[in-house]
């Protein structure tokens, strides 16, 4: 249980220091209430191709040795929450968009954005859960809801990024297009 509270945690963290800080500046804050949805829009759009893999982004790739994860390991439940919230700062590049190209844009746009991070640390939690309760329940058991979990997650990627397209759509012809003509 304490991996998903460090995953949670650290997306708390700098989610709150993000938003915290870019909204506090005027002309920051200014800038998002004049231009937020016509950058959402395009935003959105990138986000879906990343999801629907027609565009593909490369970061380095950020780790720590086997070695040292065993160290965290051995620690015990400060170590297993150090290890969840490493593996948080461990963006692979879809959930990278996901947080910094959806959340953080969208939570600044809202009185209660705070709270966006807190709700997407819950959510990438809930698999891990899910996962260390079918450990506990025996191997065979885990690696049955893996291949139906693997199965789902390929469906639900292209349906979300199927729908961030067609909203990113709406936002590109709505709050760009519409004011041009």
């Amino acid at each position: 249980m304490p991996i998903p509270l460090g995953r949670m945690t650290a997306y708390v963290i700098i989610g709150v220091i993000l938003i915290s800080s870019l909204a506090g500046i005027p002309a920051t804050a200014n800038f998002l209430q004049k231009y937020m949805n016509k950058i959402l829009g395009p935003v959105l759009i990138i986000v879906g191709f990343l999801l629907l893999n027609i565009l593909k982004l490369n970061f380095l790739d950020f780790s720590i040795s086997s070695e040292k994860q065993n160290k965290l390991a051995e620690m015990g439940i400060f170590g297993s929450f150090a290890l969840g919230a490493i593996f948080a700062l461990s963006f692979c590049p879809i959930s990278a968009a996901l947080f910094f190209g959806s959340l953080i844009p969208l939570a600044l746009n809202n009185n209660f954005g705070i709270v966006f991070p807190f709700i997407y640390g819950i959510g990438t939690g809930l698999p891990v859960i899910v996962f260390a309760i079918g450990v506990t329940l025996g191997v065979h058991s885990i690696a049955h809801w893996f291949n139906k979990v693997t199965k789902l997650e390929i469906y639900m990627r292209k349906i979300t990024g199927a729908i961030f397209i067609l909203i990113g759509i709406y936002f590109l012809w709505f709050h760009i297009i519409v004011t041009l003509v």
